[in-house]
């Protein structure tokens, strides 16, 4: 017997939605959900790409602009500290307006942030007006967690892997293909209105796609007590200081990797085009790996050993940097970004496999357990994501206050190389060294449990 067909009423809403049901999966579900997801990545990658416009639009910023180095760096800390805030708002508003509802509204929100940079973008804008204008692109790096939450909703749990994959994957790529578009503009000799021009229309074809072909699900509610419940579980902020470690690293590096290029080493801006896109292509591309490499030896080992080679990169840009060595410098920051990459993959990785351990230390079972971890790890991703995307902001002040002081970004790097420190001893002592003592039979038991199982999240 045929699974029916989700029934809907005005909206594109879907009534009736079950994906664990194989039956109803192969009758409509598999082609239903596939569908969205792809229009999903498309408006999300557009997102990506308008997050990440000045960190290209500063290149083309020249003297006759009358910004400083710091004054870049500034701008691009701006539009990093919104899109992680945005977030947490985004995060829920896929359960409150409708995830096709709320994929059309933030897509065409895109348009603000871009017709406003259009009109402002020329010699003689105050700084104050680069300012509100960067402060309105940082939306779109609220795209990413709608569109997670949206997209999680749609695919059965033994599917939600490869769908999340694919659609954080298509969004992290609109960094690379935005600045290789720059590199395109910037090679024909046009301007920063070119750029916009061709991203503009973009942001319209997205959002007509998502009202045309997307859906809702009437199934997806808010669960405030999951998020009140994830908010208080320590995990949930350990986590999110170790995503800072790895997402931070990746959307700081993509905002400031240009502006290092041309301030420290005197690149020009297509000088620094034709390098900064290879570091984001390959970070984003190796994602799937870092969490595939946690399926088979466990995500908290993939991370602690990433951090050491996040360490270990940095310590040779200290070198290079210091040097002046530009080949070398270049090639060992593309590697900082593809090992932030693959720790991205194998830190969210590790988030459902935490909260599953939890729920079996708690003496939970079976579905039971499968349920609780599910409902706390789906609440504890958009905090995670927000707090993660707030590294981008400390890198780019890092930065910003480096040059300020000694003239090159060898400062942000110690400071970084400290971190990264940081994120391994706490990696390690929170989840893979082993329970030193055992206070009472019972909760000792308990606590071993749970911390031997953390090692294979």
């Amino acid at each position: 017997m045929t699974a029916p067909a989700p029934t809907r009423r005005s909206g594109r809403w879907i009534e009736r939605w079950d994906p664990e049901d194989e039956e109803f999966w192969n009758a409509t579900g598999e082609r239903i959900a596939r569908r969205n997801l792809w229009f999903s990545v498309l408006s999300e990658h557009i997102g990506f790409s308008v997050w990440t416009l000045w960190s290209v639009l500063v290149l083309f910023m020249g003297p006759e602009y009358g910004l400083t180095p710091a004054d870049k760096f500034l701008l691009t800390s701006v539009v990093t500290l919104v899109g992680a805030v945005v977030r947490v708002p985004y995060t829920f508003a896929v359960a409150v307006f409708g995830g096709r509802n709320w994929t059309i509204v933030s897509a065409s929100l895109l348009l603000v942030p871009s017709v406003a940079a259009f009109l402002v973008m020329k010699p003689g804008t105050s700084f104050s007006t680069f300012l509100l204008v960067g402060l309105l692109a940082g939306i779109g790096g609220g795209n990413f967690a709608s569109s997670m939450t949206n997209i999680n909703a749609f695919f059965p749990l033994r599917k939600k892997g490869w769908a999340l994959g694919l659609n954080a994957g298509g969004g992290n790529i609109g960094v690379p293909v935005l600045q290789l578009v720059a590199l395109a503009v910037i090679g024909a000799s046009g301007g920063p209105r070119v750029l916009l021009g061709i991203y503009i229309p973009l942001i319209v074809v997205a959002a007509v796609l998502a009202a045309l072909f997307m859906d809702n699900l009437a199934a997806v509610r808010n669960d405030t007590g999951a998020a009140k419940d994830a908010a208080r579980d320590a995990h949930t902020w350990i986590m999110a200081f170790l995503y800072v470690g790895t997402f931070g690293s990746f959307i700081g590096y993509s905002f400031a990797f240009g502006q290092v290029l041309t301030n420290e080493f005197g690149r020009t801006p297509l000088q620094a085009a034709y390098l900064t896109f290879i570091g984001p292509l390959l970070g984003s591309l190796i994602r799937p790996v870092g969490g595939r490499l946690a399926d088979r030896y466990g995500g908290a080992r993939i991370t602690l050993w990433n951090y050491v080679g996040m360490a270990a990169a940095t310590a040779v840009l200290i070198v290079a940097g210091m040097r002046k060595s530009l080949p070398l410098f270049v090639c060992v920051f593309v590697v900082l970004f593809v090992l932030s990459g693959l720790g991205n993959g194998s830190t969210y990785k590790m988030i459902p496999g935490i909260f599953q351990a939890k729920a079996l230390a708690q003496g939970l079972t079976g579905e039971a357990a499968v349920a609780h971890g599910r409902r706390l790890s789906g609440a504890s991703m958009g905090l995670i994501g927000a707090v993660g995307a707030l590294g981008g902001v400390g890198i780019n002040l890092a930065f910003r206050q480096s040059f300020l002081s000694y003239g090159s970004g060898t400062g942000a790097f110690v400071a970084f190389l400290a971190f990264y420190g940081v994120c391994f001893a706490v990696t390690w002592s929170v989840y893979l060294r082993r329970p030193a003592g055992q206070p009472t039979v019972t909760t000792a038991a308990s606590q071993e449990k749970a911390e031997l199982s953390y090692a294979e999240v």
